[in-house]
């Protein structure tokens, strides 16, 4: 049972050197790693912290920031910053004339550039990693004198207690080069540094399994959110496949954001990370009844999350289809099927609508914040979407007895939160969060006198606290489980909206509604692309990219590794907010699934390009099992209907776009297009 302890957490960001506190004004992180070893490069300016921080970190341990391997009781991370001393100056991260960020790629590897100018010197840092084999990080370190004489400089940089120092002469105009390396000990828990020869000796190509991906969506902000979310999102899971929910925050695991990975790395050409992604959560993840684990536990009848079973079904139907590999469906299959079977127990089943019922809903509130038993909306959406996916994956093992049941109960299912006429989880505000077993709406939470919730939260104040709206309920819309042209899209996505900016400013949905809120109010990233993704499938064009330009409001360098919410924390008893991953899966579901349209189903690959408003062309090429799938998209004014040719074999096409059988694993499948 889960008790009011295991939401707190004894870290304390006051204690230690400012470093040790993950938000710290204006401040970003960029993300790097193999698998083997794992970096953060921190940027920040505001003079709270290092300036230039890096932190490096054993993806198979997950723990704080003030944990990372490079990190100081005392110091934090000065040490690791480049320190310069010439003609009379010291050049830092504060009296810098210009500074610029970027992600780009360096032989195929994701790489940060970061380029750092000074009266009388520029200086270009490049961190990389060298393969994709070794626990190694590279820092290239490019130093012009832009003086007119020539200069000598004194350059320093080390971690924790160790440092490397080099004197330089320079000429005038000319540049000089230095080259780090940072490896992770045998042991996993420390780090060596030294200066390296020549990077040509170290690179080579494909560091994380490195896909030919590419694609340009003719607006800035959206190639790079594009491709921040595709080098972050692989570069922090471990070669084994272990990733904290939220990092440095939670240090824990769940199912269901990493089936949310699991579906972002596949259509970005992550094929072997996203299987051993899934082979770890069926072998370790799944018990042999069919239980997953959430937030690295066991739970209880009351207290399971059943919609992770369901989640984990739809990734595992994603990867095979977008890999074409059926393994791990012979590898698990009594896990499938448990996982599967799972959900429909009878203590599940709910017997006057033949929904599925306990206490904890989709955001992890449950008993102790006041969550009564009853149907959850989320939990039948993602079973029922998992069944259909359970059904076809038998169909492809010539499993039929299975596939129809399955694909019965996914119907049924689906049917009765739609159409039961007293436990419909619908009314006229569009989808409802949840009823309670007698079929009335689930509307208030009053938390337990238990609950230990700390002073000054919105659920421990007075008054009602509200359920509804929550951002989870624009999941159907956004999984196309109803059309995105009914009344109920319609009416949602009007309800939705009073989640924006409802305790603070700035922008931002938050996860429901803030009277119910037992944490810290804030908007959240995800929880906004759910809101976006929905919009995009009913054409609300505004509402998507005011999501988009809030989410690169907060974005101070351009990193695009977003945070779980924006808003003062009260830490402890709560812990320090991180980076999630699953924000990255977000916006690439995002990018492939709604911008590019493409959708692989079992007969077919479906692709229904969408041009936000402001995009001239879509330009990609996309992995698709051993071949290619290759995006020509012209915006042009005045036509009236889009219209398309491919050089694939077609099962259908309109002005949406079209459907093309699929051949040969390693066939090229081409759309050319004009919209209006």
């Amino acid at each position: 049972m889960i008790e009011a302890e295991e939401h707190y957490y004894d870290d304390d960001p006051a204690n230690g050197h400012p470093d040790v506190r993950t938000r710290l004004k204006d401040a970003a992180y960029f993300f790097l790693g193999n698998g083997t070893i794992m970096a953060a490069v921190q940027v920040s300016l505001s003079g709270e912290g290092t300036p230039l921080g890096l932190l490096v970190m054993n993806p198979e341990r997950l723990g704080k920031k003030r944990e990372a391997l490079t990190f100081d009781p005392v110091t934090g991370l000065e040490s690791t910053q480049i320190h310069i001393f010439g003609n009379g100056t010291f050049y830092d991260g504060y009296n810098f004339r210009s500074l610029e960020t970027l992600w780009e790629e360096r032989n195929g590897n994701p790489a940060v550039k970061m380029i750092w100018s000074w009266e009388g010197l520029e200086k270009t840092e490049r961190f990389f990693c060298p393969d994709k084999s070794e626990p190694l990080l590279f820092r290239e370190v490019h130093l012009k004198n832009t003086f007119e004489k020539t200069a000598r400089f004194s350059v320093k940089t080390g971690i924790r207690n160790f440092f490397l120092e080099r004197e330089l002469t320079v000429k005038p105009e000319e540049t000089v080069s230095l080259l780090i390396r940072y490896g992770l000990k045998e042991n996993g828990r420390s780090v060596d540094v030294d200066f390296f020869p020549s990077a040509k000796e170290k690179t080579r190509t494909g560091a994380i399994e490195y896909p030919a991906i590419a694609a340009s969506f003719s607006i800035p902000i959206l190639d790079r959110m594009f491709d921040a979310a595709r080098f972050q999102l692989p570069a922090v899971i471990s070669r084994s496949g272990k990733v904290d929910g939220s990092i440095w925050q939670y240090n824990r695991e769940w199912v269901r954001d990493q089936a949310m990975m699991v579906i972002g790395l596949v259509g970005t050409g992550y094929q072997k990370k996203a299987r051993i992604m899934l082979d770890r959560l069926l072998g370790d993840f799944v018990t042999e009844k069919g239980d997953t684990v959430d937030s690295g536990c066991l739970r209880d009848r009351d207290e399971v999350e059943l919609d992770q079973n369901g989640e984990l079904l739809i990734a595992l139907r994603e990867y095979i289809l977008w890999s074409g590999d059926r393994t791990l469906l012979e590898r698990h299959w009594e896990k499938i099927k448990a996982a599967a079977e799972f959900p429909l127990q009878p203590v599940f089943r709910h017997k006057a609508s033949g929904l599925l019922a306990n206490r904890r809903e989709y955001w992890e509130r449950h008993r102790i914040h006041g969550i009564e038993e009853g149907m959850e909306m989320v939990c039948q959406l993602f079973v029922s979407l998992g069944l259909a996916a359970a059904g076809e994956m038998a169909r492809l093992v010539n499993r039929k007895e299975e596939a129809l049941h399955w694909e019965r109960e996914a119907v049924r299912l689906k049917k009765n939160m739609l159409e039961h006429p007293r436990f419909a989880l619908m009314d006229a505000r569009g989808f409802i969060k949840r009823k309670n077993i007698d079929g009335t709406v689930q509307e208030y939470i009053q938390p337990q006198t238990d609950a230990g919730l700390p002073e000054g939260v919105p659920l421990a104040g007075k008054g009602k606290h509200f359920l509804n709206p929550d951002a989870s309920s624009v999941l159907p819309i956004a999984w196309n489980f109803v059309p995105a042209d009914s009344l109920a899209a319609a009416f949602t996505l009007a309800q939705v909206e009073g989640l924006w900016n409802q305790a603070w400013k700035g922008g931002g949905y938050g996860r429901y509604h803030v009277s119910s809120e037992p944490d810290s109010p804030g908007p959240w990233p995800f929880a906004s692309l759910f809101i976006a993704r929905a919009a995009i499938e009913t054409e609300r064009f505004g509402t998507v990219w005011r999501i988009l330009n809030w989410l690169d409001s907060l974005d101070s360098f351009g990193s695009g590794a977003f945070f779980e919410f924006y808003g003062e924390r009260k830490s402890p008893p709560f812990p320090q907010v991180g980076i999630v991953p699953w924000t990255w899966a977000e916006l690439l579901l995002l990018f492939i699934r709604h911008v590019m349209g493409i959708r692989p189903e079992p007969d077919c690959l479906q692709i229904r390009p969408r041009l936000l408003p402001g995009m001239s062309r879509l330009e990609a090429e996309i992995p698709f099992r051993q071949g290619k799938i290759r995006l020509d998209i012209k915006r042009e004014p005045g036509i009236k209907s889009a219209s398309f040719k491919t050089g694939g074999r077609v099962i259908t096409m309109d002005e949406q776009g079209v459907r093309l059988e699929v051949r040969k694993e390693n066939e090229i499948y081409s759309l050319e297009g004009v919209v209006p």
